[in-house]
């Protein structure tokens, strides 16, 4: 078994696409395997999507009646 590791391009309509070193070397008119590893978000690439998501959330309540506590003065 021939084993090729090469990063492949998912388009934005989802498909595979392959560079065109790697579609000379796999045989034609036959099936293969294929394993597909996939990065998953690092912690902080997680934390700051979620810090973006809840102040996207916050600020969606936030209305122009409750623009009078911003010029409120301790």
């Amino acid at each position: 078994m021939k084993v090729l590791e090469v990063p492949i391009k998912v388009t934005p309509d989802g498909r595979l696409e392959l560079p065109e070193s790697v579609l000379n070397q796999l045989p034609t008119d036959q099936t293969v395997r294929a394993i597909i590893l996939v990065s998953e978000p690092t912690d902080s690439e997680e934390q700051t999507a979620w810090a973006c998501l809840t102040a996207e959330q916050f600020l969606r309540g936030y209305g122009e009646a409750d623009g009078i506590y911003d010029r409120l003065e301790p």
